[in-house]
């Protein structure tokens, strides 16, 4: 029996615990996982800027802190591109008729993992969990917006659309689409990132914005009401 066979055929019998799960998928992400995405967080002060071009994939060290369990798993087996130019927008971008296009050349296929695998690997993701100070420091519960105002909000008043699209094929491309945020990343991931990105990731791509808690509060709440619909 192979071993993905047998890893599934445990988990459906309900013998696979949770951590067992979780130590069969830390060797399946360190074998397959560390030459794009960092496990650890990176020397960043000794690398330098340099190393946000060099990267790959983005760094997976708190993924526990950012990824809803369910949706990582089922990514996994099914992977669609979430950074329309991919996770070094610069390195995407050639010279069009009119405007900078994506080279879709430049851009990573990420592999599908069977189910088996796929739970094995989310369950030993969420155990990467670095920044649980910053979680612990967000005080964000889940609100409402209105429609209009929220989108005011996100594209007029804040110019988040420049760099990320908050409806398909509408908005910026150089970020990850947002109107699927709601469902993959964990509520007070999203308001602690829109505060201070560069807590998150000292090498971002996303500037300081400075918002206060109601801002903030405000464009997450709009991520759910788009990532709900």
């Amino acid at each position: 029996m192979k071993q993905g066979t047998a890893i599934i055929t445990l988990i459906l019998a309900g013998l696979l615990a949770p951590a067992a799960m979780a130590a069969d998928g830390q060797q399946l992400v360190q074998n397959d996982c560390a030459g794009c995405h960092a496990l650890e967080r990176p020397a960043y002060e000794e690398l330098g800027i340099a190393e946000r071009a060099e990267r790959k994939g983005p760094p997976l060290y708190y993924a526990g802190n950012k990824f809803r369990r369910e949706w990582l798993g089922q990514w996994l087996q099914d992977p669609e591109r979430l950074r329309p130019a991919g996770i070094y927008p610069h390195r995407a971008a050639q010279a069009g008729a009119e405007f900078d296009e994506i080279n879709p050349e430049t851009l990573i296929q990420h592999p599908r993992l069977d189910p088996a695998e796929a739970s094995a690997a989310a369950e030993f993701l969420m155990t990467l969990r670095a920044h649980d100070d910053l979680i612990e420091a967000t005080s964000y519960e889940p609100g409402t917006i209105a429609a209009r105002m929220g989108q005011l909000n996100f594209s007029k008043f804040n110019g988040c659309d420049s760099c990320h699209s908050d409806e398909p094929g509408y908005g910026g491309v150089s970020g990850p689409e947002l109107y699927t945020a709601w469902q993959r990343l964990q509520p007070r991931f999203i308001a602690s990132y829109i505060a201070d990105p560069v807590a998150w990731d000292p090498h971002t791509l996303m500037p300081a914005s400075d918002l206060n808690e109601a801002a903030v509060e405000r464009l997450s709440n709009y991520l759910r009401l788009i990532g709900e619909e």
